[in-house]
């Protein structure tokens, strides 16, 4: 019984963050079709914004866990949402590298040279064009949840949806 609702807690706690950041990079997979639809170049990449979003809603809740996540719990909201959006993009940082490195190290190879693969293999272009709309996305997720930790979910929903 305690398992399954330690489950079922983690998958609660998972939807949110999932769902903000699916949508979100949905729209930027549509964004991408729309351009390159322009110069006849064919688009796959729906499934990248789900496993993009479990991949970030994984982070989050991960991330979460760190015992120094609230830190500044009595100033402004500012400072946890600066700080968080900080904490939560260089996890996702360095998730990525680690996603792209891990099946390197199986050959072998020095880390060093995985590195200077992986370095050579970016199109840097597009890494910063993502790594953008990431910080951004992120700020407006952390300032989001710390407005809806600050007032309480119940206001929020009568807020937006009126009479609970």
């Amino acid at each position: 019984m305690f398992v399954l609702n330690k489950l079922k807690h983690e998958f609660f706690s998972l939807l949110p963050p999932t769902i903000f950041f699916f949508i979100t990079f949905c729209l930027m997979a549509i964004s991408k079709h729309l351009i390159l639809k322009e110069y006849n170049v064919p688009f796959a990449g729906w499934g990248n914004a789900l496993i993009g979003a479990l991949i970030v809603g994984k982070v989050v809740l991960l991330t979460d866990m760190l015992p120094f996540i609230n830190r500044f719990p009595d100033k402004p909201l500012m400072y946890n949402v600066a700080w968080k959006t900080l904490i939560y993009f260089l996890a996702t940082m360095l998730f990525r590298y680690v996603e792209h490195v891990a099946p390197m190290l199986v050959k072998d190879e020095s880390l060093a040279q995985i590195h200077q693969q992986v370095v050579d293999e970016i199109v840097w272009p597009h890494f910063w064009l993502i790594h953008m709309w990431l910080v951004v996305l992120l700020f407006v997720y952390c300032a989001a949840r710390e407005l809806i930790r600050v007032i309480g979910k119940r206001d929020i929903m009568t807020m937006f949806f009126g009479t609970p």
